[in-house]
C-alpha cells in the first residue's frame, strides 16, 4: 500500500509541473506569434510589392495561426485543476501531447520542403516570382523556428514520461 500513497502524493505535483510547462511552451509560441504579427505587420505596410513584402505578408499569416494555437494551448493547460487526474489519464495526456509535438515536427519539415519547392518554382514563374521567393523565405523561417520549438519542447516535456512511469506499480 505505500505505493498508492506515493502515487497519491507525487501525481498531483507531476501533473501541475507538466501543465505549467505546457502553458510556458504555449507562451513561447505566443511570443513568437506576437513578434511576427507586430514586426511583419508593421513592415508589410512599408514595403512595396517585392520579395520582402511577400515575406512579411506570409509571416503575418503565420503569426495569426500561431497566436490562435498558443491561446488554445494556454486555455487547455490547467495546472490548478490536476487533483482528480488518475495515473492512467495522466499517462494518456502525456503521450497524446508528445505525439502532437512529434507530428508537428514532421509538419515543420514539410513547411521547409514546400518553401524549397516555392523557391525553385520562382525560377520559372511567369508572374510574381518575388511572391514565390518571399513566401519561400517565410516558410523556411517559420518551419525552421517551429521545428526547433517542437523538438525542443518535446525533449523538455518528455522528461515527465519517466516521472509518470516511475509511479506505475
Amino acid at each position: 500500500m505505500p505505493v498508492v500513497s506515493d502515487v497519491a502524493a507525487a501525481l498531483p505535483a507531476i501533473n501541475f509541473e507538466r501543465e505549467m510547462l505546457t502553458q510556458q511552451g504555449m507562451g513561447v509560441l505566443g511570443a513568437w506569434a506576437l513578434l511576427n504579427l507586430l514586426g511583419s505587420g508593421w513592415l508589410v505596410t512599408r514595403t512595396p510589392a517585392t520579395q520582402q513584402h511577400y515575406f512579411h505578408q506570409m509571416n503575418v499569416g503565420w503569426g495569426a495561426v500561431n497566436a490562435l494555437l498558443a491561446v488554445w494551448g494556454i486555455l487547455q493547460a490547467r495546472p490548478l485543476h490536476v487533483e482528480g487526474l488518475t495515473l492512467a489519464h495522466s499517462l494518456q495526456a502525456q503521450f497524446a501531447f508528445e505525439k502532437i509535438l512529434l507530428f508537428n515536427a514532421g509538419l515543420d519539415v514539410a513547411y521547409v520542403a514546400v518553401g524549397a519547392w516555392l523557391f525553385a518554382r520562382a525560377a520559372s514563374a511567369d508572374q510574381l516570382p518575388e511572391r514565390y521567393l518571399g513566401y519561400a523565405r517565410s516558410l523556411w523561417v517559420q518551419g525552421g523556428f517551429l521545428f526547433v520549438f517542437d523538438i525542443g519542447f518535446y525533449l523538455v516535456y518528455h522528461r515527465w514520461t519517466a516521472a509518470l512511469l516511475a509511479l506505475v506499480p
